[in-house]
């Protein structure tokens, strides 16, 4: 969506009507994720993708079918790889997309979801995808100053009060998805052929997660450029002003020469499951320092770069400041990054973020902290 809200806008300033088609759900290997959006103006200009190129053209079909019909309303169209026109138009990646498309006709709920994405604002929007209420919108929204609001109406206010508490939960993680409900809200089991269910997409935005890294070295220049590429919000900060310049770390977003403790205390509570804090230091000053701050608060990845002897060092000084909880000491992951023989900066970057994914998806891969001898042969 943030990339076609200009187009979309032009096209309505024009006076032209539009549709979005949306990605909602994918089956096997899908070309692009669910939330990936495309929008056509009444003339067949297009904006976005949703598949890559796959299926533009039958999209575009539908899209102007949908536009051109005396009653629009938005369906959910299906594209797999068995299906021939699926052959015909590209899908041949083997898996399956569903798309909702629908007439742009939901302005003050576009118009929240629009001004949220450009202030950054957490903003999520829920769709009923089928049903006598398909289309049906609501829309939940975060300032950072002022209470939450909710616009709109799913089709029944018990719906509209547990989808608004998941998309509220969806929001947290920066999730989107769909989920299945019962008419009144109900938690459906999908197996029960005979009950009524309703398909509700969430799809969420929110500003992107933040990285912080400690220490200005080397290491920390590949790692920033890496981040950047991942769509992260990079803070470098490092205590030493001769150091911790612009010119030394330009890709990243903010470079603050304090030391961890202050920095922790004034933004640290904002950190949460999304973020992650990578401490590339081995100086005891500090590094203990940037580890409290870090389990002290909500971030989902910590990191701390060294040999096994210098994490071996570090925990001995961290027992020392109080720091002893087995719990909270397993959140670190020291010597950070995944076991794939990195030695040069940017492979180490690589092994960094590689091993923040896994983190976040849940996924078992090895790590650097669960193998054991030397970590450069």
């Amino acid at each position: 969506m943030k990339d076609i809200l200009d187009e979309i806008d032009r096209w309505r300033a024009a006076g032209k009507r539009v549709a979005i088609a949306r990605v909602v759900n994918i089956e096997g290997s899908g070309p692009r994720d669910p939330g990936a959006a495309m929008a056509v103006s009444q003339d067949g200009e297009v904006a976005g993708s949703v598949s890559g190129g796959c299926v533009e053209g039958a999209v575009v079909g539908e899209a102007l079918g949908i536009l051109g019909s005396p009653t629009p309303t938005g369906k959910v169209v299906t594209f797999g790889y068995s299906d021939d026109e699926a052959f015909a138009v590209g899908l041949t990646c083997g898996g399956i997309i569903h798309l909702f498309i629908e007439p742009l006709d939901w302005e003050r709920q576009y118009e929240l979801v629009r001004d949220g994405i450009r202030t950054e604002m957490p903003i999520a929007l829920a769709t009923v995808l089928d049903g006598p209420h398909a289309g049906a919108k609501l829309v939940l929204g975060s300032p950072k100053d002022a209470a939450s609001f909710v616009v709109g109406t799913l089709g029944d206010p018990e719906l509209d009060r547990v989808v608004e508490r998941d998309a509220s939960a969806e929001l947290e993680t920066g999730r989107s998805g769909v989920r299945h409900y019962g008419p009144s809200g109900e938690a459906t089991p999908e197996d029960l052929q005979d009950t009524p269910t309703i398909r509700v997409f969430v799809e969420t935005w929110a500003p992107p997660p933040q990285m912080w890294i400690f220490g200005a070295v080397d290491f920390t220049a590949a790692l920033a450029r890496i981040a950047k590429v991942l769509g992260y919000r990079v803070t470098v900060c490092d205590a030493r002003e001769v150091f911790a310049t612009r010119r030394r770390f330009p890709t990243a977003d903010q470079v603050i020469v304090s030391w961890p403790q202050n920095l922790f205390a004034e933004r640290g509570a904002a950190l949460s499951a999304r973020d992650a804090v990578c401490i590339l230091t081995h100086d005891a000053k500090f590094d203990v320092p940037a580890v409290q701050g870090a389990l002290a608060s909500k971030v989902g990845y910590i990191g701390v770069m060294g040999s096994r002897k210098t994490h071996d060092k570090r925990m001995e000084r961290l027992a020392e400041v109080g720091v002893t909880d087995p719990q909270q000491l397993a959140r670190l992951m020291s010597p950070i990054g995944l076991d794939i023989g990195a030695r040069s900066p940017e492979e180490t970057a690589i092994s960094i973020c590689a091993e923040i994914i896994a983190s976040r998806t849940g996924r078992s891969v090895p790590s650097l902290r669960e193998s054991v001898g030397a970590i450069h042969s």
